[in-house]
């Protein structure tokens, strides 16, 4: 009782000294203007990223895509708030008198045993970053990633998801992703094979095809330039085949083929040129023996 008794008498003492009050309001003023100050970094560093991609956009320096702006732009926000927040959190707990050089070797210890252990994860986390800051792809591309092919759903740190053509949704780790063949970027290019029958004049099939194509622009948006007809491509077994192409902006091949070959259709039957049909030639071996009597006969 008289321990409980002198220890709470000398915290009186303490209190009540002038020299202590003055510790504590420092320590408190201290404390204070950390927290301003780190506050101040934080909203003038997120106004400094937001400021220099704004003057980016209005001269020729191009280090992103304007699709990958938004991501980068918090992304780069999230790493100025957490550095700032972990310096101010150190010089508080210094401020306080707590071992920070103690906390630190023992969080170095900690971190190092985790890394060892979660390297998968840091290398996940490191190649999303890089895939963010150099846009190898945006959300909305249409991309193959190893046996994955389709549209991007989302991009993250750690896992990328893309949806397939018939819905499926695959969340593939960015550490996996060794190749990207992204089809979203530049234009595209329909490849259509148009068969006509041996019977049909081509040069008359080539000028009405290339009559079609000229006005092809004016009624579809989507191509980039006039379609070009390079001519025959092959011959099959009953078919000439003719060849053409046509540069269209990303990702709008597949519609345009459709498109043209519905058009060229039309054409084609309204000016009489006929498509190929398979030809079934039948060999009679009695037939030949038959033949071969009569040509024995008459000699």
């Amino acid at each position: 009782m008289d321990k409980v008794q002198s220890v709470l008498q000398r915290l009186v003492n303490k209190f009540s000294d002038e020299d202590t009050w003055f510790m504590i309001g420092e320590g408190f003023l201290k404390i204070l203007a950390i927290l301003i100050l780190s506050w101040l970094m934080i909203r003038f560093g997120k106004l400094a990223i937001n400021n220099f991609l704004k003057i980016r956009t209005r001269t020729n320096l191009r280090m992103v895509s304007e699709r990958r702006e938004a991501t980068l732009v918090k992304l780069l926000e999230n790493i100025l708030t957490y550095a700032v927040s972990f310096i101010a959190i150190i010089m508080v707990l210094s401020v306080l008198t707590i071992n920070v050089q103690a906390m630190l070797a023992g969080a170095g210890i900690v971190g190092l045993a985790v890394g060892f252990g979660a390297q998968s994860l840091v290398k996940d986390i490191i190649t999303g970053f890089f895939i963010i800051f150099e846009d190898q792809f945006s959300v909305g591309d249409y991309v193959r990633i190893g046996q994955f092919e389709g549209t991007v759903e989302e991009i993250g740190l750690r896992t990328t998801k893309i949806k397939s053509f018939t819905g499926e949704i695959n969340i593939i780790p960015n550490g996996n992703i060794m190749e990207v063949t992204n089809f979203s970027i530049y234009n595209s290019v329909a490849v259509l094979d148009i068969s006509i029958a041996y019977e049909n004049d081509i040069e008359k099939t080539e000028r009405l095809i290339n009559e079609l194509l000229v006005t092809m622009p004016e009624k579809y948006e989507e191509l980039v330039a006039a379609p070009e007809l390079l001519g025959v491509q092959q011959f099959g077994p009953s078919e000439v085949i003719l060849r053409i192409v046509a540069e269209t902006i990303p990702m709008k091949h597949w519609y345009i083929g459709r498109v043209l070959r519905k058009e060229i259709k039309q054409v084609l039957d309204q000016h009489g040129i006929e498509a190929p049909f398979p030809r079934l030639v039948m060999y009679s071996r009695q037939g030949e023996e038959q033949i071969r009597n009569k040509e024995s006969g008459r000699q």
